[in-house]
């Protein structure tokens, strides 16, 4: 069967939805295109049920890219306000838990039921469980344009894309690749879109799990994983980055908010530095001549800003060399400083987000559409803009779906 349409959508996560609204709002006949048997599962999944749908404070500094100044337009033009004003319109209750981070009270069901809504009234057709076979450029047209001073062919389009699904054919003059990244492949997660990227002549950035746990080498396994479970605030930092949140011993290694944002920035062999006390003096107690030197004495220092097991463990393994003043010091810049060098991470598995992606030079900072192929677009997390933990990828989602939406 032949379908024809103003914009096809390749994906019905949280970029693609926004986009087909944005879209149909505008009069343009919309097909969003899902792989799944249902649209917005990652949205499902996320904080917890609950959707961490956006986050009060979001800036351009709160996303990785190899171009940290490509974001800056996009999110200029959608705020969290007026992703807001959304989830307000629709009635969902919500609430700050912290750091500007803005969950439902209730289920993420409540984020998808509204994205479901506002297609329904733009108009837009929904096609779930489509397998694709293939997708071509109609007519094409090639000429030469200059892209940061590099002369490359530009692909022009008289008649659009064609997608072809099992027995379906879709036909449209705009096309928005809105496919996802790596992350959760249980849920479906592939690399259909930058392989797509790749055959329109694009370059991906190398990608690789972000917001991810990381495990441990043999040696800090041994001496920590038999606390899983324990959790404790810290300060960590690799390369200019650093992070003050909580962390999480896991079974295999480092995990919690501090370590999987830090996870998005740090690259094997790098080493990462953590402060196991942020802001606190720990040996000052032990200090004054009239107060024990002990191990009981440090134990009981220690416990007051580290949960009991995890500072019994620490003075294991790492005890004062003694009890002089210089010793102490010594003692107190260790804790402050624990290096880590990480064996890797968890993988894709594990990874909320796929750092990496379609190489934002050959996109247009405003409206997502590609640089070399005139018509077609790339949204959310298949694009190399990665945000930080706490609700600013799904900024991005919405953000660069609504520019893309208002662009087609």
């Amino acid at each position: 069967m032949k379908h024809s349409f103003d914009v096809i959508i390749l994906g019905g996560g949280a970029a693609g939805l926004m986009c087909a609204v944005e879209a149909g709002k505008r009069g343009r006949r919309v097909a969003v295109l899902e792989r799944a048997g249902r649209v917005g599962k990652k949205i499902l999944i996320s904080g917890g049920g609950r959707c961490n749908f956006t986050n009060l404070h979001c800036r351009p500094e709160n996303f990785l890219s190899s171009n940290p100044h490509f974001a800056k337009s996009v999110l200029a033009r959608y705020t969290p306000a007026d992703f807001i004003a959304l989830v307000e319109k629709h009635g969902i209750a919500y609430h700050e838990k912290t750091l500007g981070q803005l969950f439902c009270d209730g289920s993420a069901q409540s984020v998808v039921t509204l994205l479901e809504e506002e297609c329904r009234a733009a108009k837009v057709e929904i096609f779930v469980n489509v397998q694709i076979n293939s997708v071509q450029i109609n007519n094409v047209q090639i000429s030469n344009v200059q892209i940061n001073n590099v002369q490359v062919s530009k692909i022009h389009r008289e008649a659009g894309f064609t997608v072809v699904a099992g027995e379906d054919q879709f036909t449209a003059p705009n096309l928005v690749v809105a496919t996802g990244g790596l992350s959760i492949p249980k849920i479906g997660a592939t690399a259909f879109g930058y392989e797509l990227a790749r055959k329109f002549g694009h370059s991906i950035r190398e990608c690789r799990p972000g917001l991810v746990p990381l495990t441990f080498q043999a040696t800090d396994h041994k001496q920590f994983c038999d606390l899983a479970g324990v959790s404790t605030e810290v300060m960590v930092r690799c390369g200019r980055q650093e992070f003050r949140e909580k962390m999480l011993i896991t079974h295999r290694g480092l995990s919690g908010p501090a370590i999987l944002q830090i996870s998005s920035y740090w690259q094997k062999p790098e080493l990462i530095v953590i402060d196991l006390a942020p802001g606190f003096e720990v040996t000052a107690e032990l200090r004054p001549p009239t107060r024990p030197r002990t191990l009981a004495a440090a134990h009981a220092a220690l416990s007051q800003t580290l949960p009991n097991r995890l500072a019994e463990r620490w003075l294991q393994v790492h005890p004062p060399a003694g009890w002089t003043n210089h010793a102490l010091d010594q003692f107190e810049r260790g804790l402050h400083r624990w290096e880590i060098t990480p064996a890797g991470t968890e993988g894709y598995e594990k990874a909320e987000v796929t750092a990496g992606g379609v190489d934002t030079a050959e996109l247009s900072a405003k409206t997502l559409e590609s640089r070399k192929v005139s018509g077609l677009f790339f949204i959310g997390e298949v694009v190399d803009v990665t945000g930080q933990l706490g609700g600013f990828n799904f900024q991005w989602a919405w953000a660069s779906g609504y520019c893309a939406g208002r662009a087609v």
